[in-house]
């Protein structure tokens, strides 16, 4: 039976037999010695990490170690609110961090003062997922939408339909439309001013 490890774009924990292409964590230890999730996370610090670092061995959620999180890409990691992480992404780290909104060139920048930002704008103050409205047209890539019950990257001139084991559907971005916007507003400025976030290779069969 799969685990309860695997991240939506709303950023909700699900099971699901379908792989991730990245992994996470939230933090610390949200599971009990059964492996089951008890807490939505255990601190601000929500990264999002490679599949493989060094030769670095462990059990997928380890009794009082954190808990091992999967994503299917990582503009669906964004979506739940999840950051690069500073040692194992090292690169994408860095690029993230030179186009956080509103950074003075050659100032630095405290990554607890970031992850306070993301942490409000990625919940609200009820636990529940923080979302905002904004037109469709003025949305960059790799930006999460949720229209109709769906869930939609937002590409080219596309949605395209997620699901936890790649993308399966496409319909028209359409200009005049406004859309629930579930990546954090942060995030998005980010892909503004030039992070591209990788995604899901089920992508471009949609093209």
């Amino acid at each position: 039976m799969p685990l309860q490890n695997r991240v939506t774009p709303e950023g909700e924990l699900i099971a699901t037999e379908a792989r991730g292409t990245l992994m996470g964590n939230r933090g610390g230890a949200i599971h009990n010695e059964h492996r089951q999730i008890v807490r939505p996370f255990k601190s601000r610090q929500w990264i999002t990490c490679v599949l493989q670092f060094k030769d670095r061995r462990r059990v997928v959620m380890t009794p009082r170690l954190y808990t091992e999180l999967f994503f299917l890409d990582e503009a669906t990691a964004f979506a739940a609110g999840h950051r690069p992480c500073a040692e194992c992404r090292r690169a994408d780290f860095l690029k993230f961090l030179s186009v956080w909104p509103g950074r003075v060139a050659g100032e630095r920048l405290y990554v607890d003062a970031m992850d306070r930002v993301l942490h409000a704008e990625r919940m609200d103050a009820d636990g529940s997922k923080a979302t905002y409205r904004e037109p469709l047209e003025l949305l960059p890539d790799g930006t999460f939408v949720r229209q109709e019950g769906g869930l939609y990257l937002v590409r080219g001139d596309s949605l395209l339909e997620w699901s936890p084991s790649g993308y399966v559907g496409r319909r028209a971005r359409r200009s005049g439309e406004t859309a629930e916007v579930l990546t954090p507003w942060s995030m998005v400025a980010c892909f503004r001013s030039g992070y591209a976030p990788g995604v899901h290779s089920s992508a471009a069969l949609l093209a």
